[in-house]
């Protein structure tokens, strides 16, 4: 698959949640640590960003107008002409760290998880302190799933069926019956085992037409796509000099360009400059047909 830069060096700290917005052909993403959610315009090329106090985890459009962004803790709704955010929910008896990945399901209701505070994830122990949410489109915040260390990447199989998870630091991906009506998830399997080092820290994940994930692999510098009946890697697709990817996701005109963001932070200046020049980059991976489905916006 060819793989190419959109935005070299983008993100000064640790470039995250990609969210293609097929209304202005636009790709949203984070810098987490910075605080700044950008817009990508494919159409100019112009990468411009709204600065936040505090973390930013996510960034998914609304329908009703603005943004919905994971601040710290806290989810909220970012005006992107006035800059203005306004806090819509929060467990505050959470003791995790930060809001992390998230992602809307087909109702538009927007889930979301939580991650233990760790800078060395590969290192650390499950804390298991961390959840996965949903926020509900009449804005009550319902807890999903409790004992998670790092909530990370989630999707949906094709007919709403199934949903897939990744909780990081045990390295597991995980699927669930899921019932679209009402949200609940039931009858968790494991995907994949990655405890084997295979996946390096698995990370981000998004799902293309033929029903196969798509698994960013933090450390690794690689994306891989899995078969999820069988857990087996179909497909490894290498990211040039930038080791620490974190997440991916479809977008271009026709769903067939595969975005995937990847860190900077942590690295010293002699590491960047001769080992990983491309870190904190914006990819684009296409070929062999492959094709996403359009992203769901927040309905709330």
């Amino acid at each position: 698959m060819d793989v190419s830069v959109v935005l070299k060096n983008v993100a000064m700290t640790t470039g995250e949640g990609p969210h293609w917005d097929d209304r202005c052909h636009s790709l949203y993403h984070v810098d987490i640590n910075c605080g700044d959610v950008h817009k990508w315009d494919s159409i100019t090329g112009e990468d411009t960003k709204v600065h936040i106090d505090g973390n930013v985890g996510f960034v998914i459009p609304r329908k009703s107008g603005g943004l919905i962004v994971g601040q710290n803790l806290s989810i909220c709704h970012l005006d992107w002409d006035s800059k203005a955010i306004k806090v819509i929910a929060e467990d505050k008896e959470s003791k995790a760290f930060r809001i992390n990945d998230a992602k809307c399901d087909v109702t538009g209701r927007l889930w979301a998880g939580s991650m233990q505070k760790t800078r060395r994830p590969l290192e650390e122990t499950p804390q298991r302190c961390a959840a996965l949410y949903s926020l509900e489109t009449d804005g009550r915040l319902v807890k999903r799933l409790t004992d998670v260390s790092l909530s990370n990447g989630l999707t949906w199989s094709p007919d709403n069926a199934i949903f897939y998870y990744i909780d990081s630091i045990p390295r597991k991906i995980y699927a669930f019956d899921f019932d679209p009506q009402t949200g609940d998830i039931s009858n968790q399997r494991e995907v994949r085992d990655g405890t084997d080092g295979s996946l390096g820290l698995p990370d981000g994940m998004t799902i293309d037409t033929e029903g196969k994930l798509w698994v960013v692999c933090y450390g690794e510098g690689k994306l891989v796509r899995i078969d999820p009946e069988t857990g087996k890697t179909i497909l490894d697709v290498l990211i040039p000099n930038a080791k620490m990817v974190t997440s991916c996701c479809f977008g271009g005109k026709e769903m067939n360009e595969l975005f995937v963001t990847s860190k900077r932070y942590g690295l010293s200046d002699d590491e960047f400059q001769s080992e990983q020049p491309l870190a904190g980059s914006v990819f684009k991976v296409r070929g062999q047909g492959i094709k996403g489905l359009p992203a769901y916006m927040y309905e709330g």
